[in-house]
């Protein structure tokens, strides 16, 4: 599913009620839902940034600005799991006994 897209000109997020909503309205709820959502879900897709696909030029600011971040995120998804599941691992067996 497309978190990130480019529709009709704009650059769109989805919201946690599952509508699109242009990027220049994002906040930082909508942000949380996002990254939360590219940590959690394995259907999680961006779609690449083009500047020509994207009138308006604070959407392509925004845009480009967060898909960058998520591209990132995505890239090192497995490694940071791993360094958070590391990070946890002795508490976590320390307590469990």
């Amino acid at each position: 599913m497309k978190y990130l897209r480019i529709n009709e000109n704009n650059g769109e997020f989805l919201k946690e009620n599952f509508q699109y909503e242009t990027i220049d309205k994002i906040d930082k709820d909508n942000l949380l839902f996002l990254i939360n959502s590219a940590v959690e879900k394995d259907d999680f897709e961006i779609e690449v940034y083009d500047s020509e696909k994207i009138k308006n030029p604070a959407q392509q600011i925004i845009y480009e600005n967060i898909y960058k971040k998520f591209d990132e995120l995505l890239k090192n998804k497995n490694q940071l799991k791993d360094q958070v599941d590391n990070l946890y691992k002795d508490a976590f067996e320390k307590y469990s006994k």
